[in-house]
């Protein structure tokens, strides 16, 4: 008998409370429909809006580095010294392309590196030669004295220690050879042969972007996360990568950048947040570009 009162007595002052909160929401001017903070009667839209932006502070970085670890190549975080440098099919063969060729490529770095940018470097094949000559800046040799720049006649699009490579930009035919002289010019002239910095740069992303502003021909869109790219020394001023724009930058750690091909970029403390109108996307830090399209790179001659 007294569970039965004491059951009772709940049920109504259930009901009473339920009744009060749905007065408050008319009273309030919140539909009966209108989802609650669970525990709190507190609508949703009513939860203040540094609340929400805190929590998108915490939770934009874990997504992003989500989105991030779904790219890498589980070879490149674990076992790198050993992984693939092999080919991957992007690049024509020599043998059978006596045209001049000329390509550039992004791939996630190594290691905890991988999950913040890539590793870029540029592809060049003379008409007829016998193999591509990679053109590309790393820190090895710079721990023991010697030059960043690294020219060699690695697979043009070999796995950078496991992770894949995205083809940037891929020119070929009639003219290329005298932007091969020019690329090969502009790799003589790089300004920082004997520093490398991760971050800001210099770094194999600051290498190409100076031998895509002296070759604007090859009209490459650098990645957003490759950071490094807008690093420009003492100077503020510059051409944007592509050629197709302009940039203002201090030291690779605050600038802005609008270009036909990039589209328009903010660079904060190296992290590159942007719109890509071509593409119809986002560059992010971490993912590089987020969006619904992306224009496929195929081979293409100079006008």
């Amino acid at each position: 008998m007294v569970q039965a009162v004491a059951g009772t007595r709940w049920k109504k002052h259930g009901v009473q409370r339920s009744l009060l909160l749905s007065s408050r929401r008319v009273e309030s001017g919140v539909s009966r429909n209108e989802p609650l903070v669970a525990g709190t009667g507190t609508p949703y839209r009513q939860i203040p809006m540094r609340v929400r932006g805190k929590w998108l502070l915490v939770l934009t970085p874990v997504v992003l580095l989500g989105l991030a670890h779904a790219d890498r190549d589980a070879e490149s975080i674990s076992n790198w010294r050993q992984a693939s440098r092999a080919s991957i099919g992007l690049a024509p063969d020599p043998a059978v392309t006596p045209e001049p060729v000329v390509q550039v490529y992004a791939a996630r770095a190594v290691r905890w590196r991988g999950y913040f940018g890539v590793h870029t470097w540029i592809a060049a094949k003379p008409a007829h030669a016998a193999a591509f000559t990679v053109y590309e800046v790393t820190g090895f040799a710079v721990r023991r004295g010697g030059s960043a720049v690294r020219v060699s006649q690695r697979p043009a699009d070999g796995r950078w220690f496991g992770s894949a490579p995205v083809l940037l930009a891929d020119v070929r035919g009639a003219g290329v050879d005298h932007l091969i002289a020019r690329i090969e010019r502009a790799v003589a002239a790089y300004p920082y042969p004997r520093s490398y910095r991760i971050w800001p740069g210099p770094n194999s992303n600051t290498f190409t972007a100076h031998v895509l502003r002296e070759v604007p021909e090859l009209r490459a869109d650098l990645p957003g996360h490759a950071v490094g790219k807008d690093y420009l020394g003492p100077r503020v001023f510059a051409r944007s990568p592509s050629g197709t724009g302009l940039q203002a930058n201090l030291f690779g750690v605050l600038g802005i950048l609008g270009g036909v091909e990039e589209g328009l970029e903010l660079n904060v403390l190296g992290a590159t947040v942007g719109i890509d109108p071509n593409d119809l996307g986002l560059k992010l830090p971490l993912v590089g570009r987020l969006g619904f399209g992306r224009r496929a790179v195929s081979p293409g001659n100079l006008p």
